[in-house]
């Protein structure tokens, strides 16, 4: 009996760390996608934030629907409205505004880089908030992951044909990232389900972005006159509604500093798709960069597997 009972947690302890690797590559890979369909959009003549709002809009649906099957409804109070409203203003609509229209001028390939930058800022945060305890492996694997993207960034700027002030504004959406990946953390609703915030987060994004289309200079117009730019939105919401379903569901089981690892998974699935499928020219950098950052992200994952 004895023999039989030190056994039965080891599949419990291997689903411990296989469930948020497998939820960090999923959803990392539809982060890679996102940003190479905003770039698509841009050349569809669709406005940054129609395209951003209106696939808010269907992967909020979408999953508001799932919640409904599950009987699993985003609830409705102070509390949860709060985590909602500032979720979705520094996780989603915010840090997405600024990603979406900075890629005509910066390039899907750079984005889809420098949403690997909050690892250090989501691990140093952790560490003073005593969400995460410290440790040697897992803290290598931050540095290692933020040099690689460091690298990519530096080439970046030091390019004869390099927009700075664009550069600059998108280097802040990696900051409303870390941001938000600390709040979720922090402010999690108890009791309440990752299938429930994340349409609930959704929601508030969506009415954020619909309430930013009224201001000056800024369209929630769809070209309707050809069928892409409708295709492409239906993609991207398909793409979000996975994408934040499976954040929140590795925002629960791997905290936020694995959680953070996923643009850095998002730039290995789109700078390729940048590169070889809409033909961006490759960044300078980009081997040394891709190969630091993916040794960043097995270090932590291996450090999250040790803790377990």
């Amino acid at each position: 009996m004895a023999g039989s009972a030190t056994n039965v947690p080891v599949p419990a302890r291997e689903r411990a760390w296989l469930v948020p690797l497998l939820c960090l590559l999923a959803g990392g890979a539809l982060l890679g996608l996102s940003t190479n369909l905003a770039k698509l959009a841009g050349e569809a003549q669709l406005p940054p934030l129609a395209f951003l709002c209106w696939s808010i809009v269907g992967a909020a649906l979408i999953l508001m629907v799932v919640a409904a099957l599950r009987r699993d409804l985003p609830p409705i109070n102070a509390r949860t409205l709060e985590y909602y409203a500032v979720s979705a203003l520094v996780g989603v609509a915010g840090s997405n505004l600024i990603f979406f229209a900075a890629i005509p001028h910066v390039g899907a390939s750079f984005i889809a880089l420098i949403i690997s930058l909050p690892p250090l800022l989501t691990y140093v945060g952790a560490l003073a908030w005593r969400i995460e305890r410290f440790q040697m492996s897992r803290a290598a694997g931050v540095v290692v992951a933020l040099a690689g993207a460091g690298v990519l960034a530096a080439r970046k700027f030091s390019a004869p044909d390099a927009d700075g002030f664009w550069i600059l504004l998108a280097l802040v959406g990696p900051i409303l990232l870390a941001i938000g990946n600390l709040y979720r953390t922090l402010r999690w609703p108890e009791g309440v389900s990752a299938d429930a915030l994340a349409p609930g987060m959704l929601l508030a994004a969506a009415v954020m972005l619909v309430g930013a289309g009224f201001l000056p200079g800024l369209s929630l117009a769809v070209p309707v006159d050809r069928s892409l730019p409708l295709v492409l939105i239906t993609v991207q919401a398909v793409a979000f509604a996975g994408m934040f379903l499976l954040l929140f569901m590795l925002q629960k089981t791997g905290g936020p500093v694995l959680l953070s690892l996923l643009g850095s998974v998002g730039a290995l699935v789109g700078v390729p798709v940048a590169i070889f499928l809409q033909g961006e020219a490759p960044p300078e950098g980009l081997f040394v960069g891709a190969a630091l950052i993916t040794a960043g992200i097995a270090l932590l994952t291996l450090g999250k597997a040790k803790s377990e």
